[in-house]
């Protein structure tokens, strides 16, 4: 299963392989936005540790970890 979010002009990837009968190991990438230099830090497949997950808890969590690691490398939204 694959899914897109999009988070400050980027956009997280997050792809979900079953580990067992309905619980999936979840891994994310971000992609897109303008700042070459933050793709370049950003850009390889994560895997989620501590899993597998639900379907519902993987994509959540893969979007959470991806919306963080965003923030982390160009600073937190003033919004």
């Amino acid at each position: 299963m694959h899914q897109v979010f999009t988070h400050r002009g980027f956009e997280i990837h997050v792809r979900l392989t079953e580990a067992s009968p309905g619980l999936y190991d979840a891994v994310f990438q971000i992609k897109g936005g303008v700042n070459v230099g933050v793709i370049d830090e950003l850009g390889a497949e994560t895997k989620l540790r501590k899993g597998p997950f639900s379907p519902q808890k993987a994509f959540l969590s893969a979007q959470q970890a991806g919306q963080t690691a965003i923030d982390a490398v160009i600073g937190e939204d003033e919004s």
